[in-house]
Order: C-alpha cells, then structure tokens, then sequence
C-alpha cells in the first residue's frame, strides 16, 4: 500500500522554496523510513495521508480542520506559486488560492500578486476536512467592485480608460481596479483600418463614453469615436 504524505508535514522543508528547488529538497527524503501518524483514510478512493509530525503540532493541525468555516480570516504564508495559483500555509495547513481569487483585476500570473514567503491575509472559501483541501481567496478581503458600479457610472458618461489588451475584435479597458470594459472594433475610429493594434496600444490612457452597462454580466460597453468633447 502506497500512502501520500504532504509536503508541509515534512519537518525541516523550508517555506518558499521555487518549483525545482522543492522538488530537489523533497528528493533527499526518498529511501528514507520514517514513523508515521495515519490522518487519512478513504477505502473507496484508495486514498491514505500519513504525517510524520507527531504530537501537538499533529492534534493542533487536526483542530483547525475543525474550527475553519467559509468566511474566516487567517493569517498565512505564502509557500509556493504554479501557474494556476499560489499555495499559503495557515497553522500547519497548505491552502491554495487560485490565480482567478487573487484579484478583482485581471491577473495573467500569481507573481504580479504574491511572492513566496511573504506572510498574507486571506479568506476562507472552501473547506473540506475529509478530503484536506482548503480553498483560499484574497480578493474577497476586498468589496466586489461591480457590486456598486452603476453608483459610479453611467451611460453616455465620459470616463479615462487604461488599455489592458487588444484584441482582434476591440480592446479591453481598465477604467479601475477590477472594472474593464470592451471598445469594440467599430467604436475605435471613423473609417477603415487594419487592425485595432493601429489605433491603441497596451498602456494607453484615454477618454472614452460609456455606450452600455450589463452589470450581471459583468459588461460595460466603451467608444473611442463618441469620445470627442
């Protein structure tokens, strides 16, 4: 019988170690025996999680499986980034925060958001003691800024935008943190030209009016044309 064993319970592993650098130091413990504490059994997945830590550290663990709820904040360390998010270590217990939890804004990669080691806030969203997974967020510190966008904006409005991507269609616009609205191709310019790329560029801050707002859709549509003062 083959069991799992969590990184975090290894004793001695360094927090915030990049990828190949975990893998090398997690390495060292192949061939090894060790005593082990069964936390974990589930027959019908074949699943056995066994923990080397022993004692207090162990019943402290088992506590907090416990007493975490949805909506909780803890306070945490962040041990490693992937490309689909950034793992944080609350009390002995590895959480991961998904990279669409990290902001309201738009995000590509969690190092725009966190480093590892850096100690963090975050949010409790999901907790599955049976299966060990905790599921983290750090935008939901912060109020969901379309819940109130319709007090801030309105149609026919002329607001400063800052291009976030330019796409075949149109371009996408920041007008603030988390809030990005869609210049279609036909409200860059008058005229014809090839591509939206020859009328904006990435970065670019500009005044555009606001033709729409579909707030549960999460949609604000913006023109450059009907822009002018």
């Amino acid at each position: 019988m083959d069991g799992f064993v969590p990184a975090s319970h290894l004793p001695d592993l360094p927090l915030g170690l990049r990828n190949e650098n975990r893998l090398e130091a997690l390495s060292r413990w192949r061939g090894r025996s060790l005593r082990l504490q069964v936390i974990e059994v589930d027959p019908q997945e074949r699943r056995l999680v066994l923990s080397p830590q022993l004692g207090e550290q162990v019943r402290l663990a088992s506590r907090l499986w416990q007493e975490l709820a949805p909506g909780d904040r803890r306070r945490g360390a962040v041990t490693r980034l992937s490309d689909f998010g950034a793992f944080v270590e609350v009390g002995g217990i590895e959480g991961l925060i998904h990279i669409s939890e990290l902001s309201w804004g738009r995000v590509t990669h969690p190092a725009q958001v966190l480093s590892p080691s850096q100690e963090v806030e975050v949010y409790v969203l999901q907790v599955d003691a049976r299966r060990r997974r905790l599921a983290l967020s750090l935008k939901r510190l912060s109020p969901d800024p379309w819940s109130a966008v319709e007090e801030r904006y309105r149609v026919g409005q002329l607001v400063e935008g800052t291009i976030t991507h330019v796409v075949d269609f149109g371009a996408f616009a920041r007008l603030e943190e988390g809030v990005e609205g869609l210049v279609h191709a036909s409200e860059l310019a008058e005229g014809s030209f090839l591509h939206p790329h020859s009328v904006v560029r990435e970065g670019e801050v500009l005044w555009m009016r606001i033709l729409s707002i579909d707030v549960p859709r999460r949609r604000i549509a913006l023109s450059l044309k009907q822009a002018a003062f």
